[in-house]
């Protein structure tokens, strides 16, 4: 019975490979950074602060929430 349940999980969540994190990562670091370059302006229309933006952009890559994982 465990083997079917490990079995069953693998299937609805895949592992991610070595060079699939790799390039994960940078693209959330691209993210980041091109966050902390938004102007007052549109950091407003997002609804968040140039201090909110900052402190996203601070973080490191592997610091980011489960949800936003493939």
């Amino acid at each position: 019975m465990a083997l079917a349940a490990t079995l069953s999980r693998r299937q609805t969540r895949p592992s991610r490979g070595f060079l699939s994190t790799l390039l994960g990562y940078g693209a959330l670091y691209r993210q980041r950074r091109a966050l902390a370059r938004l102007d007052d302006q549109a950091l407003s229309d997002i609804g968040l602060s140039r201090s909110d933006a900052l402190r996203e952009a601070r973080r490191p890559v592997w610091d980011a929430p489960t949800n936003w994982q493939v």
